[in-house]
């Protein structure tokens, strides 16, 4: 720990720091110095924990930071300024278990290399368990080229693809690195510092709403398996866990390919939220897993520059970045619409991962300049809306959904217009307001092909019902919002597990030594939260057995 950060253990906090559009750091420090009464050059150090846009008063937008300051006197600072804006606060530092007193016969196995199977990875390499990561798909690199490739030709490879490969379902997409989850461990600031070293932007650490887009995603993720690597682990692709090995005291090992047996007394499930032959072959092993609830919709597509109007109050000023949006709306038949994974700048793209069926997700670029914005507006179901009792009724919802979609585009993703989709659900007009007029150019950006067909044929009517009302309803507060204008495309069925891995508070199933882990096994939901998961795992492991 360097003299700076030494120094801001202890230190003073001070929250809403407004500052205009244009400013430099030395503005920042001034009004800093202001709100705590004391001469700029009384402040020994200083850095930005959270940095926000208010736009609740446009078009009067201002920067909003929370900044952390070290000073000579604190207790003198603190008595002189009576400001709610003003408190002491001590950091909280991310720190690893001591090693537990069981022996490890053989290394610990992780399946998946998505968020929570990396960064479970990455500490039980850098604090000496040596573990064997597998991946049934490819390393980042040829990943890439294949899904591009896939977008561009339209031949799907099951094994490589949007939802499988290094770095998991989260590599294509935006980027997102907020979490509501309470972070009481340092866990959330210890996964971004970790990001950073690994070559994301030092903005993230506080940023409010961080991303790094796809393109700095999957540099993030090779070096994390450099790192790894590094460290003792070791890292195998086109690895697929065909079968769970146990005996009556717990796990034994895995079979990969259906011929290879590794052995191993420690198993991590960190297998995503996708694989659904993994589901299958644990539901017939009669591991405890659970149907669990998920949201399923559509994703909807307008202009950027309408988006940015809408929530500045300006269409692309040059000093604000693609505006973001997170809306809800209770319907009249109880059911909540929100909108999910929102793109700002962003691609709706073709996320299959089986053959004849077909999912979209969105994904940006860091810079988030595409031409348009785009956001899943999701409804949630329930295992009541599930045709069984099943713990993989919420999958067979899912591919019953997905296969629809295939064939209603033709192989391609399907769009429709929000007019001709709200007129085939309801029979009501929607009159257009301003896309078609002041957009006049407005057409999708998808990543795949894609046609013009009957999105409202996907869903059932109930769902279909619902996601009109709510996409009216919050176009009530965002003017153009519900525009018939607007573009649908869909299914947007992947946004969570559908399945939950029953483990206790040891983090095992009943299964001793089988962990399950992250989005996949139902305890997280993106990017971060997974990432966070993998380390609770981790540490587990860790105040369990002895380094190898």
């Amino acid at each position: 720990m360097d003299n700076i950060e030494k120094a801001l253990c202890g230190m003073i906090r001070v929250n809403q720091v407004k500052m205009p559009l244009s400013h430099g750091q030395e503005d920042i420090v001034y009004k800093t110095a202001k709100i705590l009464r004391i001469a700029p050059e009384d402040i020994l150090s200083w850095r930005i924990v959270k940095k926000s846009i208010d736009a609740r008063k446009k078009p009067d937008i201002t920067v909003v930071y929370s900044v952390d300051v070290s000073v000579a006197d604190q207790d003198k600072v603190l008595a002189g300024c009576k400001n709610a804006q003003v408190q002491a606060v001590t950091d909280k530092v991310y720190s690893f278990p001591d090693e537990g007193t069981e022996a490890l016969v053989h290394r610990p196995i992780i399946i998946g290399t998505g968020p929570a199977g990396l960064m479970c990875g990455y500490l039980l390499s850098k604090y000496g368990y040596r573990p064997l990561i597998l991946e049934r798909g490819r390393c980042v690199e040829e990943r890439r080229e294949d899904v591009e490739k896939f977008w561009r030709e339209g031949v799907l490879d099951p094994a490589s693809n949007v939802q499988f490969g290094e770095g998991g379902a989260g590599t294509f997409s935006d980027g997102k690195l907020n979490t509501l989850v309470k972070d009481k461990y340092g866990r959330n600031k210890e996964v971004l510092r970790i990001f950073v070293e690994a070559g994301a932007p030092e903005e993230i650490l506080y940023e409010a709403k961080p991303h790094i887009g796809t393109d700095i995603l999957c540099t993030v993720v090779h070096n994390l398996r450099e790192q790894i690597i590094a460290w003792g682990g070791e890292v195998r692709f086109g690895a697929q866990v065909t079968e769970l090995c146990f005996d009556k005291d717990g796990v034994t090992g895995v079979i990969v390919g259906g011929e290879e047996k590794l052995e191993s007394e420690v198993v991590i499930l960190a297998i995503g939220h996708s694989a659904r032959d993994t589901f299958e072959m644990l539901y017939q092993k009669k591991v405890p897993m659970e149907a669990k609830s998920f949201a399923v919709g559509l994703r909807m597509e307008h202009p950027r520059s309408l988006i940015d109007k809408i929530q500045y109050g300006t269409a692309e000023h040059p000093m604000l970045p693609a505006a973001n949006y997170k809306v809800t709306a209770q319907t009249s038949s109880g059911r909540g619409v929100y909108s999910f994974c929102m793109c700002p700048g962003g691609y709706v793209v073709n996320a299959s991962s089986e053959p004849d069926r077909l999912a979209v997700n969105g994904m940006s670029y860091s810079g988030r300049d595409g031409e348009n914005s785009n956001s899943a507006i999701i409804v949630t179901v329930t295992p009541k809306d599930y045709e069984d009792d099943s713990p993989l009724a919420g999958i067979a919802f899912q591919r019953k959904l997905e296969e629809r979609a295939y064939c209603i585009g033709e192989g391609t993703v399907p769009v429709e217009t929000y007019g001709d989709y709200k007129r085939a659900v309801t029979g009501c007009e929607t009159v257009s307001s301003v896309i078609g007029q002041d957009y006049p150019d407005f057409t999708p950006s998808i990543k795949g092909a894609y046609r013009m067909a009957a999105v409202h044929d996907i869903l059932p009517p109930e769902l279909n019902e619902a996601l009109v009302e709510g996409v009216d309803l919050i176009g009530q507060s965002m003017r153009g919002f519900a525009d018939s204008g607007a573009y649908l495309s869909g299914i947007e069925s992947r946004t969570s597990s559908p399945v939950r891995i029953v483990r206790d508070e040891t983090g095992q199933s009943q299964v001793r030594g089988l962990y399950p882990c992250g989005e996949g096994a139902g305890y997280a939901g993106g990017i971060t939260s997974a990432a966070m998961d993998g380390m609770v795992i981790a540490e587990k492991i860790g105040a369990r057995f002895r380094r190898l």
